[in-house]
């Protein structure tokens, strides 16, 4: 076997012709006496001349490696000349190289050598036409093919890396260069299977054929590697495969043949020692790092292959070696230790010292009224010691089901002053949804205004005014508390039907303020805003980002929060500069933005809740310079205290439309893993698992699903989350957010289940099947809708379903739609396919016939707005929420009013009147 060389290629060089792709060379080192009469056996056995160069330098010399590395990645092209070429380097201290290329439609370069060694002759170096057909053919069905997501490449990109590797010995390396290729050709599939998640794959042996071969995780690994044998001696050539494996003494190619191609060689020729490997890659579809991690992959899997034993799962063999899997876990953020501590051990610490130190700021507005952090403090701490009179302790949780008001903060403050945990409850939820709740979470207390909470066995109610009576001291009440208690219990939406209460420790959320506050420079001269509900996780980071840090709270009423152009003035006049949104939200506020630009004071903007679509921010960035307003997209889940990670954005981000969501934040980590729950590289996505300083502790009353969720983590001390999210890393550590593996959905901030839905569905009498979906046109998140779809078996109506919904569910859970179907549309393996599930309301063309009845009056222009907006025809009586209408699609209508010279008066009145007649009623009366 003639010895071969290491790579000396530069790791990137320009890609060459096609031609390039369908060569193969090889290089083996002669002495001198045997160059001597080269020139005559290549004359005598191929019929054509040798090539010869003198090297001013040494065989081992770096221009002697670069001489090498341009002779063999030279191409030839039989359609354009000779399909060989044979050169002879000769070097300044005697030795000389002998490097042969040839087309692989002419002949193997080994047989060519054979031939010039012995001077034998062969036949004409002519190319078989039919077999350059099949290899351009080959070649043009590679280049069709989509580069892989997983391998992060730059589209038009035209350079070449390379990557060299080592291929370790086993101790009982197989003897034969079949029996390596086998191996290697299996522990490529490993690594291919791993990335592309699925169970069957493709190697490429040369352009026009390829081993394909199951990789299911349960095969034994005998039986494994027995069909990856027969799959190497049977190829096929129906496959596209992404990647090349060539086990051979040759260079296979001047340029590679496939998106990422791997030449593994001898260089010893003792077949027991290190194989020395190169990845070849196109900049197109690989990215180098990417390229890096396969090939530390790739090599780890031929070591388990090697030493596993015959019965052993594939499954269960390892792909990463201990270092391997380090450099993944401080590639997700693990080792960045949270900066300094924040000053006490619990949320209210933060709060009473900012008391202490500017006890006249404003803390806490509300419209026209506010409270200074003294006040703020001292009401909270007469309400903690009414609570601890009614018996309220350390281990206790406390409902708070209240309207915006400065009241809400007070107790959800005083709540934590008495050690116990508070449990916000939206006052808009129905009464069901209020009665589990409280019932699940064991409440003995809930703090109330609203006029008909639930009345429940056991639960006491108690307003706001009843815990502020003077006689309670303003000193602050003892308590017997730590940073590992609950500070709080947020209910998110379950797959069963049931939601689910997370339960959040104060340490959870201080790490989390003390993961931000210098980053995002977080003074008491901010001023933010509490847009969200209590009960939406949002609000946690809003009410204690800004009291920990001694900024003013403006708190945001119910109907300024549904009207963008009042939520923009409100901005206005308090000067904010933290403002919190989820992106439909941000979408409508951005419109205004356009006609009337958001106040100068704005200077940090934090994403949260769903997933962001960059590219509409582009056109802020026109009007918003980015050194003036940061905008900051972050992920977070409930179960990990709000964030995990954050990524500042810029224009570069909404011009590329990066779905990043950034470095995990100090104290976090986040990896990436496969269905059966095992490490994938960079690149590749999956499950997304969060481990770290805000990992909650689990579900409330729900050990069997907080196992299941909240599993060990490896790397460091206490549980990671298992988000149900898909992601990926990229190489630079930043995380991509790809939405949701399981029927969970983001709808305009709130987390869904849609199976929770569908349960309650199913519930109401006359249901037989039911069906849940979430629909949007196109980017516009003002269009997002849920669409339920029923089976009606005994009876009953639509609107007693939707009904039996709203009892159970909130607002922003009931189905915008609800349609009645024969049957579901199954798949031939009796799933739901969702794909035929038809669209609810049926489009029509507008004729522009839209007097109706009243002729072309007020009520017949706000008809025919009503059906520009919707798409479809409408009644006068239709209900605007009936139809699919919710608050952004809301703002959307009002805006059409305007442009059609309609009066328009606040959304509140949307909500009062939603029909076509009852809003024009309300118009005609000014």
């Amino acid at each position: 076997m003639p010895a071969g060389f290491p790579a000396s290629a530069p790791l990137v060089r320009q890609a060459g012709t096609r031609a390039g792709r369908l060569c193969q060379a090889l290089v083996t080192r002669v002495d001198a006496v045997e160059a001597g009469r080269l020139a005559e056996n290549v004359t005598q056995a191929i019929g054509t001349r040798l090539w010869q160069e003198q090297v001013l330098g040494a065989a081992d010399s770096v221009i002697a490696g670069q001489w090498r590395e341009r002779e063999l990645s030279r191409p030839v092209d039989p359609q354009a000349g000779p399909g060989v070429r044979v050169v002879l380097l000769r070097y300044t201290d005697g030795p000389a190289d002998l490097i042969v290329v040839a087309h692989r439609s002419v002949a193997d370069p080994c047989s060519l050598l054979r031939a010039v060694l012995t001077g034998e002759s062969m036949a004409a170096a002519r190319p078989d036409t039919g077999l350059l057909q099949r290899l351009q053919d080959g070649l043009a069905r590679l280049d069709r093919a989509e580069a892989p997501d997983w391998g992060l490449g730059r589209p038009g990109a035209d350079a070449i890396g390379s990557r060299s590797f080592p291929v370790p010995p086993t101790g009982d390396a197989p003897a034969t260069d079949a029996a390596i290729g086998v191996l290697l050709t299996a522990a490529l599939g490993l690594a291919l299977a791993r990335c592309t998640g699925a169970e069957r794959v493709s190697v490429g042996q040369d352009p026009v054929h390829s081993a394909e071969f199951g990789c299911a995780a349960s095969t034994p690994v005998a039986s494994y590697l027995d069909e990856v044998r027969l799959a190497c001696e049977r190829p096929s050539s129906d496959a596209v495969p992404v990647v090349g494996l060539t086990v051979s003494a040759t260079r296979p190619f001047p340029d590679p043949v496939h998106p990422m191609s791997i030449c593994v060689d001898d260089p010893g020729g003792s077949l027991t020692g290190p194989l020395q490997g190169v990845c070849w890659f196109r900049h197109s579809a690989f990215d180098p790092a990417v390229v890096e991690r396969f090939a530390g992959m790739l090599g780890t899997a031929y070591r388990s292959l090697a030493a596993a034993g015959p019965d052993q799962p594939i499954g269960e063999l390892a792909l990463f070696d201990r270092g391997q899997l380090a450099e993944l876990a401080e590639l997700g953020g693990l080792g960045r230790p949270l900066p300094a501590p924040t000053a006490g051990r619990r949320i209210e610490d933060l709060v009473r010292a900012q008391a202490e130190h500017r006890p006249d700021a404003v803390a806490v507005s509300f419209q026209r009224r506010q409270l200074t952090y003294r006040e703020l403090d001292e009401r909270a701490n007469q309400a903690a010691h009414a609570l601890q009179a009614a018996g309220i302790g350390a281990g206790d949780r406390v409902g708070v089901c209240l309207k915006r008001s400065l009241d809400l903060v007070v107790m959800l403050l005083a709540v934590l002053k008495t050690g116990a945990a508070y449990l916000p409850m939206d006052a808009g939820y129905p009464d069901d949804r209020l009665s589990f709740t409280a019932t699940d979470a064991q409440l003995p207390l809930v703090i109330t205004d609203r006029e008909r909470f639930p009345r429940l066995a056991g639960v006491r109610l108690l307003a706001p005014q009843d815990l502020q009576a003077t006689a309670w001291p303003v000193s602050a009440p003892f308590q017997d508390g730590g940073g590992d208690d609950p500070a709080y219990v947020i209910y998110t939406s379950g797959s069963t039907g049931r939601p689910k209460g997370v339960v959040v420790s104060h340490r959870n959320v201080l790490s989390l303020l003390g993961a931000t506050i210098d980053d995002f420079a977080l003074t008491g001269s901010d001023v933010w805003t509490l847009f969200h509900s209590s009960a939406f996780d949002f609000s946690v980071w809003e009410i204690w980002g800004c009291l920990s840090t001694g900024g003013r709270l403006v708190m945001v009423s119910h109907w300024t929060a549904r009207d963008p152009q009042r939520f923009a003035e409100l901005l206005h006049a308090e000067r904010v500069s933290v403002l919190n949104q989820t992106p439909s939200a941000f979408s409508q506020l951005s419109e205004v933005d356009r006609q009337q630009p958001l106040p100068d004071s704005l200077r940090l903007v934090v994403f949260g809740g769903e997933p962001l679509d960059t590219r509409p921010l582009l056109s802020w960035f026109d009007r918003h310079p980015e050194s003036r307003c940061r905008l900051v997209n972050m992920f977070g889940i409930t179960e990990t205290t709000v964030h995990v990670t954050a990524q500042t954005l810029g224009r570069g981000e909404a011009l590329t439309g990066s779905r990043s969501v950034g470095r995990p934040l100090p104290g976090w980590h986040v990896s990436v893993h496969d269905p059966d729950g095992r490490p994938v590289p960079p690149g590749v996505s999956g499950e997304i698992y969060v481990g770290g300083a805000g990992v909650a502790a689990g579900y409330l009353n729900r050990p069997e699903l907080t196992a299941q969720r909240f599993v060990a983590d490896p790397h460091a001390a206490g549980p990671r989350y298992r988000s149900g999210d898909r992601g990926r890393l990229l190489p630079d550590g930043r995380l991509e957010h790809l939405g949701r593996l399981d029927n969970q959905v983001k709808l305009r901030g709130f987390r869904i289940e849609l199976d929770e839905i569908r349960a309650r569905l199913l519930d109401a009498p006359g249901v037989g099947a039911a069906a849940v979906l979430l629909r949007q046109d196109g980017t516009d998140a003002a269009t997002a809708r849920l669409d339920g779809y029923v089976v009606l078996s005994g009876g009953g109506s639509v609107e007693q379903v939707r009904e039996h919904a709203a009892r159970f569910l909130p607002e922003h859970m009931v189905p915008s739609t609800l349609t009645a179907l024969p049957a579901l549309p199954l798949t031939p393996n009796g799933k739901l396919d969702q794909a035929r599930l038809p669209e609810p309301i049926t489009a029509t063309a507008l004729d522009g016939d839209l007097a109706g009845e009243g002729g072309q009056d007020l009520e017949a222009k706000l008809h025919a707005v009503w059906q520009q907006v919707f798409g479809f025809r409408v009644g006068f009586d239709d209900d605007f929420f009936t139809l699919g209408g919710n608050s952004l699609l809301g703002v959307q209508l009002f805006a059409a009013m305007r442009a059609a010279g309609l009066p328009t008066p606040p959304l509140r009145q949307l909500y009062l009147n939603r029909t076509v007649r009852g809003l024009a009623a309300v118009l005609k009366q000014g």
